[in-house]
């Protein structure tokens, strides 16, 4: 009968797990290299970035070469520069920040009137709804038949096409004809037309369920260079009587929040 080994099992041995440090080693060797490429606007060669960033030059050599061949940095007669990955990066966290600094203006509004703030431009012959600021308690009105193709039946498009000349509004309207949305929606082109151009400059548009039953909207113009843009706010339709007010407490405001909505433009 064999006999069973009960000496106690030696201690196992399992893989050792990285040690974080050498994880993140060579991204922090990397990163430091990147900084210092940054610093020097006409380039400057391996030699002095290795010593900038405290690295061997073999192991800076190897970093440079890696990041260049990933469109981090590129090289030009034996000097080192951004290249256009990099700059993809800050492009992208410049508007990230755009982005956030106007979505914050519209919170601090929506908090202020207690109803969903929108902000839309109008842009290469289409409505861009670019932020919306709501809460739960207050949601923004779904968007259910498509923004760009029905701003004859909202607020926020018929501000925007209020501030277009006749040509321009007659190629919107050519491309997104007049369409019944709801049993209150304006019923054709000449009707909107001619509302368009009795809208008094620098006024609410105000919208009574043309677009979405059971909703009210108003939305206030803004012109930014050559920019069409509009401020609105949406409240359901039994709260009617607290949509102007409103709409003047925001437009009362609007010179406060030029400055970040014009950032938007260029995003």
């Amino acid at each position: 009968m064999a006999t069973v080994d009960t000496a106690p099992a030696g201690p196992q041995v399992f893989p050792s797990e990285p040690h974080p440090t050498t994880l993140i080693g060579s991204v922090r060797r990397a990163m430091r290299l990147l900084e210092s490429v940054a610093r020097h606007e006409h380039g400057a060669p391996a030699k002095q970035l290795a010593r900038e960033a405290g690295l061997a030059l073999p192991t800076a050599y190897h970093l440079l070469r890696t990041l260049a061949h990933e469109g981090y940095l590129r090289r030009e007669k034996g000097l080192f520069f951004l290249g256009e990955a990099t700059e993809r990066l800050s492009g992208s966290g410049a508007e990230q920040k755009r982005r956030s600094a106007m979505a914050d203006a519209l919170e601090r509004w929506r908090d202020s009137v207690g109803a969903p703030v929108y902000y839309a431009v109008y842009r290469d012959g289409e409505i861009e709804v670019q932020c919306v600021a709501d809460t739960p308690g207050n949601p923004a009105v779904e968007e259910w038949a498509d923004f760009r193709e029905t701003g004859h039946a909202h607020a926020i498009g018929q501000c925007l096409l209020s501030q277009l000349d006749d040509e321009a509004r007659r190629d919107h309207l050519d491309r997104y004809p007049v369409q019944a949305v709801t049993p209150y929606t304006v019923r054709d082109d000449q009707a909107l037309m001619r509302r368009l151009e009795s809208t008094r400059r620098m006024q609410p548009v105000i919208e009574h369920q043309e677009y979405a039953l059971g909703a009210v909207c108003a939305a206030i113009p803004i012109t930014m260079g050559g920019t069409a843009a509009a401020v609105a706010i949406s409240m359901p339709s039994h709260q009617v009587d607290r949509l102007l007010p409103a709409a003047r407490r925001l437009q009362s405001g609007i010179s406060g929040l030029l400055g970040t909505l014009a950032l938007s433009i260029s995003i």
